[in-house]
Formats: structure tokens, C-alpha cells, sequence
């Protein structure tokens, strides 16, 4: 949902068609944005601002009493299943359907404690109790929010907090004469305070928020551009524009740019289309706008909801506080117009929010003035006075629109949907759109104001064409459960990183991207030598597709012919174009490798076969049809059937395709899940040697895919005992995890982790007289 809702799309597309061909021609490379931005204005009539309000009515954000029930209902029948995980999350969504100091509120506050209590984390349960006590829970039940209160504290060894509340509770519940239960809650409070004394404690897992928070590493910062490391330096030239290059040699893993968002807007899921969709939503797994921080991106497991509306969810109060200074009590009322015009626009418009009216004049008036013909160092766009590159709204200003390459309907569908989204605003209240701005309207209909802010939030969405940035998580799916876990990574947010934007895109790049949050980190994937461009991968790579695709993919999106070392070579190889192990079928006779674009011809002279790619890729299709069907048995706890129709698919796959294809990688890897899920560690260890091995030759034996199936098979190696072999394995992952996502990453923490353990039962098997532990069942 980058781009506006199908249906908006083809109202627009329609009105489009239905322009006069003078106007239609006005649409061209030489319309200003300013000129186009007043020209869709005056074409803007009521008929599609009402259309458009109809379509926003289907994206319910509004809060609804009814829901809020629905939910804490759902909530309470997954927490008598002990589902604890899914109740607290529906506990969540409740919440935002409530009103602030309502029973309702207080209420679903003290069930989501009880659910947080259940998988041990404390405080977040503390924290939920307080709030449930602060919004009016009834008085006849808060003795049960203070006992749980009291375990916790004593989870976390605050012996004496805990003591001072059974005091109170003592007082309390001994001047109820009227309790029915008082000696039962006086013997709980008795035993309480007898565990108090002991002082005995145990300490809970940490938040989800610590948890998942990885500790970034420092970075020298350089003093010409904010973000970016001593070890690069900005330059300018004609052909490839703002760039940066490498000012000394640099070594794998070194940390070349880190640098927060400037703007970040969560990608919808699909689950918010209607009203009455809700209980869609307890049938998979829950969306980006459930799961994550609607302001710094951190994963949820106890949200903070807004209290305007049902979709903005928050990590803490503080988010929340800051995130309706800087934008959200100008996007809250709008929720279910923004998500109607996708988010492109949604972007746009948080970024003249953030930036403010004052900044966006200034810069607007500079631009009119002309550029030099052949910008230097001292006048490279996006610059301050001082000659710095700074992460700024500035630098977001200066990024290219490329507004002349762009289709006229695209740019009629952008400039439309600003408009409306620019006519609302005006609508909206008396207040100023945007801070700073006037109300004060010209004979146009709008404020002068108002204007420029379009002008700028058009701009906007035509530089996210090229300058948007998905920001991506490595999402576990299932239950979380499983010993070794199925995960994807999920695209969660698009955001604009200034610095970021300064790399330019090679289909080989020698650097790699991870998130922590909203935080982008930019490492050496490779060794990269003084003088050499900083590169970076825009999503087409050579190990995911063929050249010819990859310059289809980056003329559509961003206007320029991939001349880079990877595409040259590949497309000067006719070899490599024969023999692409993006299709490497087999040949159904012989079973050697084929060759050809759309006709298939064995490579074996002798063999005479002639096949249709067309046929292939309908077998290949069905395969993975298969195989997802296998998942998902998996997924839903039925791992002997899975096991059983992952076995048809590989002896399937092995007819059909020669073993370096990444589908043979994938069902290695799902077999290998199988068998870890039934305990048999030996043979979902030689599944995972077997789906490396796909991954080296595809991706290279250093590369980021590889370090996480070596990640996969240290965990089930740990879990098989297999020592040796595992403490081998871990130092692999650890080496390439390293240089790819940092030493301080999760993962690599996990593998450190692991690596303790088995040296800690290496000491104890030594102390033994060679004997293992009666608890390990070593799999070699």
C-alpha cells in the first residue's frame, strides 16, 4: 500500500482518461511542481472529494466500544487456553478502542497484566497494574491487581516495595468487614509476607522492548556528514551525482553509516480493510500496526494506544507524547484518509509536519533561484552554509523528484491525491494545517500557506520513488514456540534516510543494510579500498535475479540503465545467461542442466530435448504450491504429515531441478524445521548442511543468507549436544553474522550465548572423567 487503494486508482485513472487533450498535454516535463500542483487544484471537484471520503469511511480507525469488547472477549478465551502471548495481544487491541478513564480501559489494562505476568515480564506487568489503578479499576477487584503487583515485585527482588504494598493490602482487607473472602485473602497475604522476608526472588525474562533492542555500536561521526563514518567522504560529479567513496581502506564489518529516520511510516497489513474484518485477525498472525512502535518501530508486547484513535500504538507514553507533538494531532483525525492514499503520501506528509511551516518556505523560496550548471564540494545540493551534509529536512528537500521521467497519469495520480489530502486539511479545523501556517485564504479557495505545503508534500512523493527506504524485520512465524523457528523478512515501514540516499545502487554491492528500530546501519560487507564508491543495493541483486531483470526492474523505478561491474560482466557472459541458477532445470531425460531463454535445450550435445520454459515454470509453481502447504501442517502443529508431503516435494524437486536451484535450498530448510520440531536433531542437521550448500552457490560462502542457515544449524547442533561439530558452526555464523549485522546484533549474541553453554558442558564432561551429563543426549 505504498501507492493509493486500487479503487482510488482507477476513479483517478478514469478521470484521467476523461480529461481534454489540452490538458492532458499541459502534464509535461516542463510543468513546474508549483504549476501542477494549482492545476489538479482547479480540477479537484466536490464529486471526488466525495468518493474519496467514502473509501477513507472503510479504513475504521475511530474508537468502537463494540470492538473493544469483541476483543477483551477474545482476549479472555485465549488466556484460559493459556495462550498467553495472543491474549495480551488482543488485550492490545481492545485497549485502543477504549476511552480514557473508563472502567473499560482500566479493565483491559489489569487482563493484559495478568497475561504479562504469565510469560514473566514483570515490568511491563507493574507498569500495566499502575495504569489499570490510574484509570478508575473498581474497587471490589483491585486487591487482585495489588496481589500480582506484590509477585512481581518479589520476581524482581524489590522485597521491601513488596512488603510496604501488603501492608496497605493487610489495612484494607482487615477493615472490610463486609469481604466474603477476608481470612482467604489475610492466609495469601500471610504467605506473601513470609516469602518477603526470605527475600527469595526470581528474576524474569527482559521486556520484549530490551530484548529485541540491539546495543548499536559507536560511531567516530564525520564532521562533514552527520551519520557517516571518518572513513568516507562526500563527492559530486555530472554522471553519477552525490556519492560517497571510501577515504581510507576499509575492512569488513566496520560501520560506514548509522543514522535515524528522519520520517518513518508503518506499512498497514491487511487486516484494517472493513469494520467487520476483526475477527480476521485472530486466524493469522497479527499486523505491523499491532506488532511494532507506530513512532521508533520497536516491537510491541504491551502497547500504549492513542488516545484519539484505534490505529496508532505506541512502545511507551513517551513515544506517544512525542509522536502527538511532532505529527500525530494533525494525522489523527485523517487515519482512514491517509491509509486510503497509501503510504507515499502518508510519508509526504509526516515530513512537512516534522519539518514545519518556517523551513519549508525558506527552502521553497531558495529553489526558485537558480542552481550553477556544474555544482562542486562547496554547493552540493543539500548542504548547509557551513558546507555540512546533515540528516535533515534540508538534504530530504535537495533529494531529485524526477518528476519529467515520471508517467502524466502518475503524476496526475500523486498531484490528485495531495490535493485531496490538501483540501482536507484546509477543512479540518480552524487550527493551522501545519504549524506556523496561516488560515488566512487568497480568491483561489486556499491559504498561501496551504499551497506551498502542497507543493512540498508533492514533492515529496515523487522523490519516494527513488528515495524511500523499506525498512525490514526478520519476522518468526507460528508460535514462537518451536525449537528451531520459521521466520521471513517482512518489509515493516517506509522511511527517508538523507545519508542513506547518498549511495548509489550496484546489483553487487560492498555494503549490507540492517535495522535496529527506526535506526538504519550501514557496514563493509567486503573489503573496500581507498578511493573505491560506496555502494549500495536498491533490491535488485545479482543473486536473486538475471541482469535483463534487474534492468527492467531499475529502469521502471528508478530511471536509469544499471551499468555496474556485475551487470556488464553477466550480460557479456552468454555462458552464464545459458546456465542461470535462477533456472536451473534439468533435463527430463538425462537430467543434465538446460539452457536457452524461452525454448529449454539440454546442454548435453547428444540429448536432442526442446521444452518450453513455460511448461517448467508451471511444475515449478505447483511445487511450491506444495511445499507451502507443507508449511503451513508444519506451522499448525502436524509435523509427521508435513514431514511426509515435504519428502514428495524434494524427490519432486529433484526430477525437476538441479540441486543448486533455491528451491532445493528451501525444502532442505523446511525438512530440516520438520524433523527439529519431532526432536530428531541428526537429520535436521544434515537437511541444513544440504540447504547451505544451495545458499553458497547462490549467494557466496561470506554472504548474509549463509550466516543465518549457519545460524539455523548451530541452534539445532546446540540442541543435538553435538558439540564439536556445533562450536564450529557457532564460530562460522559468528564470523559472517559479524560483519553483516554487528557483534553487539542478536544473533550473534545468541550464538556467544550458546557457545558458553556448550564450553561450560565441555569443563563438566571433562570434570566427569569423560562421562556426559546425565541430561545431554549427544547426537555424534
Amino acid at each position: 500500500m505504498d501507492l493509493p487503494v486500487e479503487q482510488w486508482k482507477s476513479y483517478v485513472k478514469q478521470k484521467w482518461i476523461s480529461l481534454e487533450p489540452a490538458l492532458k498535454e499541459r502534464f509535461c516535463p516542463a510543468l513546474s511542481l508549483q504549476d501542477c500542483f494549482l492545476l489538479v487544484s482547479s480540477l479537484f471537484q466536490p464529486e471526488d472529494e466525495e468518493y474519496l471520503s467514502s473509501l477513507a469511511n472503510n479504513y475504521c480507525v475511530k474508537k468502537d466500544p463494540q470492538m473493544a469488547l469483541f476483543y477483551k472477549t477474545e482476549g479472555n478465551q485465549r488466556f484460559q487456553k493459556k495462550k498467553y502471548q495472543t491474549a495480551g495481544m488482543l488485550y492490545s487491541k481492545a485497549l485502543s478502542h477504549t476511552e480514557v478513564s473508563t472502567p473499560e480501559r482500566a479493565v483491559c489494562y489489569a487482563n493484559r497484566s495478568a497475561a504479562l505476568f504469565h510469560l514473566d515480564q514483570f515490568e511491563l506487568c507493574l507498569e500495566d497494574i499502575e495504569r489499570a489503578l490510574a484509570e478508575g479499576y473498581p474497587h471490589q477487584l483491585r486487591h487482585k491487581a495489588l496481589l500480582r503487583k506484590v509477585e512481581c515485585l518479589l520476581s524482581l527482588g524489590r522485597a521491601g516495595e513488596a512488603t510496604d504494598v501488603l501492608c496497605y493490602l493487610e489495612r484494607e482487607v482487615t477493615a472490610d468487614q463486609s469481604s466474603n473472602n477476608q481470612q482467604v485473602l489475610l492466609g495469601k497475604l500471610s504467605q506473601l509476607k513470609a516469602k518477603a522476608s526470605k527475600g527469595n526472588s526470581f528474576v524474569g525474562q527482559p521486556t520484549m522492548a530490551s530484548k529485541t533492542q540491539e546495543a548499536l555500536e559507536p560511531l567516530e561521526e564525520n564532521h562533514r556528514i552527520s551519520c557517516a563514518s571518518v572513513a568516507v567522504s562526500l563527492q559530486m560529479s555530472p554522471r553519477k551525482g552525490r556519492h560517497l567513496v571510501a577515504d581510507r581502506d576499509i575492512l569488513p564489518g566496520e560501520i560506514l553509516v548509522k543514522e535515524e529516520a528522519f520520517v518513518s511510516v508503518l506499512r498497514p497489513g491487511e487486516g484494517l480493510l472493513l469494520q467487520g474484518s476483526a475477527a480476521k485477525t485472530l486466524d493469522k498472525q497479527f499486523d505491523s500496526e499491532d506488532l511494532h512502535c507506530h513512532r521508533c518501530l520497536r516491537r510491541l508486547l504491551a502497547s500504549v494506544p492513542c488516545q484519539g484513535c484505534s490505529y496508532a500504538k505506541y512502545c511507551s507514553q513517551t513515544c506517544a507524547q512525542l509522536a502527538w507533538e511532532d505529527y500525530h494531532q494533525r494525522e489523527c483525525s485523517l487515519g482512514g484518509l491517509l491509509l486510503a492514499l497509501g503510504v507515499f503520501c502518508h510519508v509526504a506528509f509526516r515530513t512537512v509536519l516534522v519539518a514545519g511551516s518556517a523551513e519549508i518556505r525558506a527552502l521553497a523560496g531558495q529553489s526558485r533561484q537558480e542552481a550553477p550548471e556544474e555544482p562542486d564540494l562547496a554547493s552540493v545540493p543539500g548542504c548547509d552554509a557551513d558546507r555540512r551534509y546533515r540528516s535533515s529536512y534540508r538534504a530530504i528537500f535537495n533529494l531529485l523528484p524526477h518528476a519529467e521521467k515520471q508517467s502524466a497519469e502518475s503524476l496526475f495520480l500523486c498531484s490528485l491525491s495531495v490535493v485531496a489530502l490538501c483540501k482536507r486539511l484546509g477543512e479540518a479545523s480552524p487550527a493551522a494545517p501545519v504549524a506556523g501556517t496561516s488560515t488566512s485564504k487568497s480568491r483561489a479557495g486556499a491559504s498561501p500557506e496551504l499551497k506551498i505545503l502542497g507543493e512540498a508534500m508533492l514533492k515529496h512523493v515523487l522523490q519516494l520513488r527513488c528515495n524511500a527506504q523499506a525498512v525490514v524485520t526478520v519476522r518468526e512465524s507460528g508460535s514462537g514456540d518451536k525449537p528451531v523457528a520459521s521466520s521471513e523478512q517482512v518489509a515493516l515501514a517506509v522511511a527517508l534516510f538523507p545519508v542513506l540516499s547518498l549511495l548509489n545502487h550496484s546489483c553487487d554491492p560492498n555494503t549490507s543494510v540492517t535495522f535496529s528500530s527506526s535506526t538504519a546501519e550501514i557496514r563493509a560487507s567486503r573489503a573496500i579500498a581507498e578511493g573505491e564508491e560506496i555502494l549500495h543495493c536498491y533490491g535488485p541483486h545479482k543473486c536473486r535475479m538475471g541482469a535483463a531483470e534487474r534492468h527492467k526492474a531499475l529502469l521502471e523505478q528508478y530511471f536509469f540503465e544499471c551499468q555496474c561491474q556485475a551487470c556488464l560482466s553477466e550480460l557479456g557472459s552468454r555462458a552464464r545467461r545459458g546456465a542461470s541458477l535462477h533456472r536451473a532445470f534439468r533435463c527430463p531425460d538425462c537430467q543434465a542442466p538446460l539452457q536457452g531463454e524461452s525454448m529449454l535445450r539440454c546442454s548435453r550435445g547428444a540429448c536432442n530435448v526442446l521444452i518450453p520454459e513455460v511448461d517448467f515454470q508451471l511444475e515449478l509453481y505447483e511445487l511450491q504450491q506444495l511445499s507451502k502447504t507443507a508449511q503451513e501442517m508444519l506451522e499448525s502443529g502436524q509435523p509427521d504429515k508435513s514431514l511426509k508431503l515435504l519428502m514428495i516435494c524434494k524427490k519432486e524437486a529433484e526430477r525437476l531441478l538441479c540441486p543448486e536451484h533455491l528451491m532445493m535450498g528451501e525444502i532442505e530448510d523446511h525438512l530440516a524445521q520438520a524433523y527439529a520440531t519431532l526432536g530428531n536433531w541428526q537429520e535436521a542437521a544434515r537437511h541444513l548442511r544440504s540447504s547451505i550448500q544451495t545458499a553458497e552457490a547462490h549467494y557466496g560462502p561470506s554472504s548474509i543468507e549463509v550466516g543465518q542457515e549457519l545460524f539455523k544449524l548451530a541452534e539445532v547442533l546446540f540442541n543435538g549436544c553435538a558439540v564439536p561439530e556445533a562450536l564450529n558452526t557457532i564460530q562460522k555464523a559468528e564470523r559472517i553474522l559479524s560483519v553483516h549485522l554487528g557483534p553487539q546484533s542478536t544473533q550473534v549474541r545468541d550464538l556467544l550465548e550458546m557457545k558458553a553453554c556448550l564450553e561450560q558442558s565441555v569443563g563438566a564432561y571433562l570434570a566427569k572423567g569423560g562421562l556426559w551429563p546425565a541430561n545431554t543426549h549427544p547426537m555424534q
